[in-house]
């Protein structure tokens, strides 16, 4: 294994040999430092590799003299971890406090009444539109929440039948109902 401290000094350089070398060394306990932190696997792969970038544009300012390669890197890494959460929990924060807020201006509860009952009997239209076989599968599986394998036990009939109705039916909604899903 050759020397993180001479490899970095060389990356800093321009060395892509090197860093190759410092990336092979390096990008296991990377990953496992920033994945400790994060513990989402997607997020600590992003993570990494943002790190191992870092290194290959700021190795000039590598200082033996503060300490090892090893322990730079892992210190790039912990604090790029650290700034993730930070930025995930303040995003959460703000989208909280946003749907906390109530919707601006007066509400017109009357027309949105209409509205609904409206829609609802548009739906109601589209839904005896479909055969008597998806309409039950459909209504039992989205409006008294039941799943796939409890509809097909409830209508003694295969999984596979329930999810071909649902879907064929589901397809012949989105059709009645004019809407791109």
């Amino acid at each position: 294994m050759a020397d993180l401290d001479a490899l970095l000094k060389q990356v800093a350089g321009g060395d892509h040999a090197a860093f190759e070398a410092v990336y092979d060394q390096l990008a296991g306990p990377v990953y496992g430092l920033v994945r400790h932190v994060l513990r989402d696997p997607a997020q600590a792969e992003e993570v990494a590799q943002e790190v191992l970038l870092e290194v290959w544009r700021s190795a000039s300012r590598f200082d033996p003299s503060r300490g090892g390669a090893t322990a730079w890197v892992l210190t790039i890494a912990h604090r790029r971890a650290v700034d993730r959460v930070r930025s995930e929990t303040a995003a959460a924060s703000r989208e909280q406090r946003t749907a906390d807020v109530p919707a601006s201006g007066p509400v017109d509860e009357v027309a949105e009444a209409v509205e609904a009952s409206l829609e609802a009997e548009r739906v109601r239209r589209c839904l005896d539109g479909l055969t008597e076989l998806q309409r039950q599968a459909i209504t039992l599986a989205y409006y008294q929440g039941y799943t796939y394998r409890q509809v097909a036990a409830r209508l003694g009939v295969g999984l596979a039948a329930i999810k071909a109705r649902i879907r064929d039916g589901l397809l012949k909604l989105r059709d009645c109902l004019g809407v791109a899903w």
